[in-house]
């Protein structure tokens, strides 16, 4: 397994990190990608798992949400805002999955409530990787900063575990993870994000990148469980085959679920 990985890793790095740099509609285009394949992902590990989701609602208006999430990412969406789009759209999506839900023979509140979690979570969370690219004058390095940390987090617990892990970090949800793998992940991330910050952001403080990577780290690895969850309810071991090695898109990007939201308030607001 250890080959595909590798040779995955080769294309797929170069590709993610040119839409980064060149940014604007091509890094827009290339969220709006990842957002759709891993909506089309999640549907197929409940349906795998027997569990009921309305597909077409899914992918639909869940791609409808990502993209106005992503065109009106100057916005903090606020209802005392009558002319933001955002919650209008979350107003139609809400409306419309219900209707066709009504409209669908066999009703279930399960199928509802599984459909809308995709919606809502994974649109709404990988929309921020676009607002971390547009924080000026900065951006493009931030980005780097968190995917590049969350890679070197990712491969330093791969490492670690398999070599050093003796203590599973919690064998129903994800029984190849060790205590020994995230703590060396979580240290290696501190070094990467202490790299990034000497290579392209001296703006910041030796102890902002420190902290910068334990919140990478952290919240990186709790989003990948997060997403073990929902696999290992379904009796699924990766989203899809689509990369060798690696399992599917929302395998890969798992971790941004929680931690793109938080890695962007905490810049914006934080420092």
């Amino acid at each position: 397994m250890l080959l595909p990985r590798i040779l995955t890793a080769v294309i797929g790095v170069p590709v993610v990190l040119a839409a980064i740099h060149f940014g604007g509609v091509v890094y827009m285009a290339f969220v709006a990608c990842v957002i759709a394949l891993c909506l089309y992902e999640y549907g197929l590990v409940l349906r795998s798992g027997k569990k009921p989701v309305h597909m077409f609602s899914l992918v639909f208006f869940g791609l409808l949400l990502g993209i106005v999430a992503i065109l009106g990412r100057y916005d903090i969406p606020s209802l005392d805002k009558p002319d933001n789009l955002y919650p209008f759209t979350i107003s139609v999506v809400i409306f419309g999955v219900l209707l066709v839900e009504v409209l669908t023979p066999r009703r279930s509140w399960e199928r509802v409530t599984n459909t809308f979690t995709g919606i809502f979570l994974i649109p709404w969370s990988l929309a921020h990787l676009i607002n971390i690219r547009d924080l000026s004058p900065y951006g493009e390095y931030l980005t780097l900063f968190m995917i590049v940390t969350v890679w070197i987090c990712d491969t330093g617990a791969y490492f670690t575990g398999r070599f050093l892990g003796r203590h599973k970090l919690n064998k129903e949800v994800s029984p190849k993870k060790t205590w020994e793998g995230a703590i060396g992940g979580t240290l290696l991330a501190v070094g990467g994000a202490l790299l990034m910050r000497h290579l392209f952001l001296p703006v910041f403080s030796v102890q902002t990148a420190v902290y910068l990577g334990l919140l990478v780290a952290v919240v990186g690895q709790v989003s990948d469980l997060a997403e073990s969850v929902l696999k290992r309810s379904t009796g699924v071991k990766d989203s899809s085959h689509l990369l060798p090695g690696h399992g599917g898109f929302l395998d890969r990007f798992d971790s941004y679920l929680l931690l793109a939201p938080v890695f962007y308030y905490v810049v914006l607001f934080a420092l």
